[in-house]
């Protein structure tokens, strides 16, 4: 999910990191490297207790500026330490975040820097708990949680499973995706909040034996991407995913399917429900007339095989013709030749909003690849040749097209 963050969304945008004593604490390093591959600025604060676990050191070596330890130095210096990222970041993100610390935002305490960093800023906070299971499910540390949701308070909550001192249970940090992406979620517009939208994507599998299939070399990564980015401005994502498809975000509605039929049908009962359709999939537009549910054994005197292809129906088209004037489609075409003419075509004759179209036999773009090169069009007659881009970049730029329409 990580690649899938747009890169130009989030460039130069600035997040505040705050790391608790725990022995998670040396996942903060990873969390702040993820996060500056996407782009951000980060600045840091430990606590002391923090520090004990990983050097301050580690996190100004990678590129943290600045990095906070200390409420009071000696020197006179950073008298408003806690006032600092209130003043510059854009989001504060505590993981791991302790049970002290949860209890100091939850009553007001602010008698270590983190804390006063907490208490001083206006802006959106994230806390991604990690403690023991019994630390984190005795009743003290429910009723802060329950306060500091109450709050506003973004919490990424921990997963179960055995933590350091061996217990097993609630209490583990959860995994550094979801931090990462509720983070990039917090600084990023939410201008499709209450949209549901309907996702197809990877490709289909059509089989015409027991054992084997027809299908297409698509991963999926176009619609992972429009996935990631419709979760990130807000949207609620009903993903058909076809075979192969990677991780999407799990707050998705992510409905495997294997076949065009089986797209299509699910596509089809949740399209009145639907609010946009973003329709990604590389379906077969054929399938074989299956020889059975048996694998296919030549004779020793066949020199070739005839296999009989049976037209799908076309998710696209149909959801089209069907469709409420409120809601809003894009499709995608992938093509070997003549693009911007079969784009437009496409466009009018499948009766969509907007098109986005590519070229397969061309470098670093299409099938598996992490770019596209695209042609866009739309029912309006705007259209736009984009140079080859992060495929996440483009999911961006498709969606704040289709708020448009």
């Amino acid at each position: 999910m990580i690649r899938h963050l747009p890169h130009n969304a989030l460039a130069r945008k600035r997040l505040h990191l705050g790391v608790c004593g725990s022995v998670a604490a040396y996942k903060a390093v990873e969390i702040m490297r993820l996060l500056q591959k996407a782009g951000l600025d980060i600045s840091v604060c430990l606590t002391q207790a923090a520090t004990r676990f990983i050097s301050p050191l580690t996190f100004s070596s990678l590129g943290a500026n600045p990095v906070y330890t200390r409420m009071f130095n000696d020197n006179g210096e950073n008298t408003f330490a806690h006032l600092e990222p209130g003043r510059q970041a854009e989001a504060l993100l505590i993981a791991p975040a302790s049970a002290t610390t949860l209890a100091r935002l939850a009553h007001g305490l602010a008698d270590d820097l983190l804390a006063a960093q907490a208490l001083a800023f206006n802006g959106p906070l994230l806390l991604a708990p990690a403690m023991n299971p019994n630390m984190w499910s005795h009743p003290a540390t429910r009723h802060n949680v329950k306060i500091l949701r109450k709050r506003g308070v973004i919490f990424v909550a921990p997963e179960s499973g055995r933590v350091a001192c061996g217990d097993e249970g609630e209490g583990k940090l959860a995994s550094l995706p979801e931090i990462v992406l509720a983070a990039a979620k917090a600084l990023l517009p939410q201008d499709m909040a209450g949209i549901k939208i309907l996702l197809t994507l990877g490709p289909t599998w059509e089989r015409w034996d027991g054992v084997r299939i027809w299908t297409n070399p698509s991963s999926g990564r176009m619609g992972a991407a429009l996935a990631v980015c419709a979760h990130l401005r807000g949207a609620e994502v009903f993903a058909l995913a076809g075979p192969g498809v990677p991780d999407l975000p799990h707050q998705a509605h992510r409905i495997d399917v294997a076949s065009a039929r089986q797209m299509f049908d699910a596509a089809s009962d949740l399209w009145p429900q639907m609010d946009t359709g973003l329709f990604c999939a590389a379906v077969a537009d054929f399938s074989p007339s299956p020889f059975g549910p048996t694998k296919y054994k030549k004779n020793g005197n066949d020199t070739e095989l005839n296999i009989r292809f049976l037209p799908n129906p076309d998710i696209l088209a149909t959801l089209a013709r069907h469709s409420r004037p409120d809601q809003k489609i894009l499709g995608f075409a992938a093509e070997t030749d003549n693009l911007e003419n079969n784009a437009r075509a496409k466009l009018k004759s499948k009766g969509m909003g907007l098109m986005a179209a590519n070229l397969l036999n061309v470098t670093d773009s299409g099938f598996a690849c992490a770019n596209n090169t695209l042609f866009v069009c739309d029912c309006r007659g705007r259209e736009e040749k984009w140079p080859p881009m992060l495929k996440s970049d483009a999911a961006w730029r498709l969606l704040d097209w289709l708020l448009t329409l």
